[in-house]
Order: C-alpha cells, then structure tokens, then sequence
C-alpha cells in the first residue's frame, strides 16, 4: 500500500503550467520541489541575486510558561538565556550520550513564549522528545500544520523584500526578528537568518496565507532576477558555506564536538542532556572529526562512500559531496579519524570500487563577504 505524502500549502503553485519543469520528490514524508528549473541556475540566483524557497515542510513548536526558558535550558547545548525578546539562537538537542537528538533554531518571542524550529524529517521524535520531559509550568504545542515558511536568500534579498513591505529591514540583524510584520498585507514573523550561506529572510507566516506572500515576492523580484528555488540547490548552497544536514553531518552516532559545532556547546551553563558526555568527550580529545576534502584524483565524492588511508584501511566517510557549483571543484565534508584530518592531508576515496586520491581542505568551501556592521549569528 502507497502512504500518501504530505503537501505544503504551496504545492498547488508549483505545479503550474508556468513551471513545467519542476520535478517534486518524497522528502522525509513530504512530496517537495527538488528543482524548479535546474539546481545550477538556482544556485546561482542565489549567490548572485536571489532565490524563493518553500521550506513549509520544516517542524514548528510553541513553548510556553514562567519555566520555559529553564525547559529549553536543559534541553538544548546552547546558552538560552543570552536571548532578549526578537533574538534567535542556532543549538542543539542531544542524548545522553552526546549523539544528536536534532539541530533547531530558538525564538525568544517573549519572556516566557519561545517558538522553536525543527528538521521535517524530526517532527514527530523531537515533539516526542521534549513532551515526554515537559515540566510542570510549561506547555508545548505543535504549530507545523498551521504555519508556513518561505526563505528569501540572496544579496537582493533585503531589496525584494522591501518592496512588499513597509518595515525597515535594516533594524532586523542577523539572528534577529520581527513578529507581526506586514508582507504582502499578511502578518508574518520576519527572521534574518538561512541555510544558504548568504543574506537572506525566512519568513513564517499562516498556511493560508503562504500563496500571497510566494506570489507577492516572486512579482516583486522579477527585476532582481528572483526565481523559485528547490531542495537540490538548498542543499548545494549549504554545503558550500559548511552548514550541517541532519542524517548526514549530524546523527544519534555524530556529536556536535565531531562535526565542528563546539561554539554552540555551551558546558558552562549549567547542566543539559548530553552535557557529561560532551565534556568528556573533549577532555579526552576528539576520536574523529568532520573535515572537507577536495579531489586531486577524477571522480566526485557521494555520501557514504568509504574513506582511506594509504594503506587501504578504511578511516571514516563521505557525508555530503558534489561538484561544487559555484566553485566547479569537486569537494566533499568527511567524518574521519583524527589522526587524519590535518589540512592537505592526503586521503582516498573509494568511488565505485576505485580509490581515488583527495586531500584535506579548509572549509567553509564558500563565504561572502559580509558588510562591516554585519553581526555574527548568535553562538
């Protein structure tokens, strides 16, 4: 028997007879636009002007009460109560044995009100997780079927976006937002935060008003060059700025430590699940560590495929890989041991029965260049 998958609120309008090649796949239970027109082009407008993602499918919860910060406190590796009100914060949820429960955004709407957002494919665990140790004083509720969620990223992102409304997007920072801001004549919660590696918006709003906002910013961008954007070129672009997929850079077997997220570990305030492991995980010294490599050999490195040392023992993996499409390099992110992970360190990948040579390489692969006055995300 076919399960059925779900649909956005968009779907709809994506499968227009104005966007015949859009080519949809099953997505964590989701029938989702992996591209619209090709990966390549959809990258490119966004490293040089702008795309419009549909990412409705991503997890939405509410947590709520005078303990809810404490809640999140405990559950999560990052410093919650750094937040102020219309700050977001990137972190973690871990198991006891420092492995990753998911990797989510934290909203502080107010004092005691805080929106989080989790991966799709996590939705049902991570409620699970978080309802089966909720406290008293705090209530969490799932908001992913009433709410939507459109990223905006690009350099012309700010100008798109100004066009539809009438805040001055310059006050919102990075790792900062607005609730209640008009778009499109909808209120929506506007957050300058992305998965690109560029600047950009995400923009949450009520299901049903997700086709005004995705028609009103596509009409808004013609002159910007903004084309909707799918899954393929979403996941090229953040792999390029190293930004971690869960399921891939991140698992219940791969820590935060080991995959290079340690600035979003924060031991000293106080306890949270995971905690003891991660701590002595990095007093005992990292075991394997997540490292990019590029190919000196022919071939492109895919998930899974096996790496080597020079005498053909197997040393770690391939997470993620491609031939980068804005560098036209063929590049990979690896979990390898640590003794092997020091930069043009050679190593060999095995593609399709094959070791070919590759070497360790810095990363993040891409960075733009941010304005002087940009702040950092909030670590």
């Amino acid at each position: 028997m076919r399960v059925s998958l779900q649909r956005t609120p968009l779907f709809p309008y994506y499968q227009g007879e104005d966007m015949p090649a859009v080519r949809c796949i099953d997505f964590g239970g989701w029938e989702m636009p992996v591209q619209f027109y090709s990966i390549q082009r959809e990258h490119d407008a966004v490293r040089s002007g702008a795309g419009l993602f549909d990412v409705s499918h991503m997890g939405e919860f509410e947590v709520t009460g005078p303990v809810a910060e404490a809640f999140l406190q405990r559950m999560t590796t990052n410093d919650v109560s750094r937040l102020l009100p219309n700050q977001a914060q990137y972190t973690l949820m871990c198991y006891p044995n420092g492995g990753v429960v998911d990797d989510l955004l934290v909203y502080k709407l107010s004092e005691d009100r805080f929106l989080i957002v989790v991966n799709a494919s996590n939705i049902a665990k991570d409620f699970a997780w978080l309802h089966e140790r909720l406290p008293k004083g705090v209530t969490l509720r799932d908001r992913s079927a009433d709410m939507a969620l459109l990223a905006l990223q690009g350099p012309a992102a700010e100008n798109i976006l100004s066009r539809v409304t009438e805040s001055d997007l310059k006050r919102i920072q990075p790792f900062h937002f607005q609730d209640g801001v008009l778009v499109c004549g909808r209120k929506a919660l506007v957050s300058r935060t992305g998965y690109t590696g560029e600047d950009g918006f995400e923009i949450y709003c009520e299901a049903a008003d997700a086709p005004v906002l995705w028609q009103g910013l596509l009409a808004a961008g013609v002159s910007d060059g903004l084309i909707p954007a799918g899954l393929g070129a979403r996941d090229t672009l953040r792999f390029e700025a190293r930004l971690p997929l869960y399921g891939q850079e991140l698992s219940d077997t791969i820590s935060p430590l080991e995959a290079g997220l340690g600035m979003f570990v924060k031991p000293g305030k106080g306890d949270f699940i995971g905690r003891d492991a991660l701590v002595a995980q990095k007093t005992a010294g990292l075991q394997r560590k997540l490292v990019g490599i590029e190919m000196i050999d022919r071939g492109i490195p895919r998930a899974h495929y096996t790496v080597h040392a020079e005498d053909g023992r197997q040393i770690g993996e391939v997470t993620t890989g491609t031939q980068s499409p804005t560098l036209k390099r063929n590049l990979g992110l690896a979990l390898l041991e640590i003794s092997h992970t020091a930069l043009h360190t050679e190593v060999w990948v095995d593609i399709r029965g094959k070791k070919l040579k590759a070497e360790v390489v810095p990363t993040p692969f891409y960075k733009r260049t941010k304005p002087k006055d940009e702040g950092a995300e909030n670590g």
